[in-house]
């Protein structure tokens, strides 16, 4: 299985994950969500594999978040706009993903990515 890791480096989160990815000899790669933010028909399509709803996608601590009172405005928007919103700033994507052929992971839960080594 080779997987799709999307992080951002300097997330403490992403590096666990990351150290987890490598103790349990997973072939993955490395993709940064800040220099290489995934693409709006790339979230599109991750979006409906997850069977998640849209908005778990969005880092909901981040600053960035905040700062521009999502919490609030995501209430109103359509599925559409808050992809294309997702995709201008990977800052406001949850991070890690880790993308494989089976399933979509948000964010760094160790029991859940032991599930898809299974």
């Amino acid at each position: 299985m080779k997987a799709l890791f999307i992080e951002y480096p300097k997330c403490s989160t992403c590096q666990k994950a990351k150290k987890w990815l490598e103790s349990n000899n997973i072939e993955y790669t490395d993709r940064n969500i800040v220099e290489e933010t995934p693409t709006a028909n790339e979230l599109k399509t991750w979006i409906a594999q997850s069977q998640k709803e849209i908005k778990s996608f969005f880092n909901t601590s981040g600053l960035k978040y905040k700062a521009l009172n999502l919490k609030e405005k995501l209430e109103t928007m359509q599925e559409e706009e808050k992809i294309k919103l997702l995709a201008s700033d990977g800052m406001l994507i949850k991070r890690p993903l880790l993308i494989t052929d089976k399933k979509i992971l948000i964010g760094f839960k160790q029991k859940e990515w032991e599930e898809l080594i299974k």
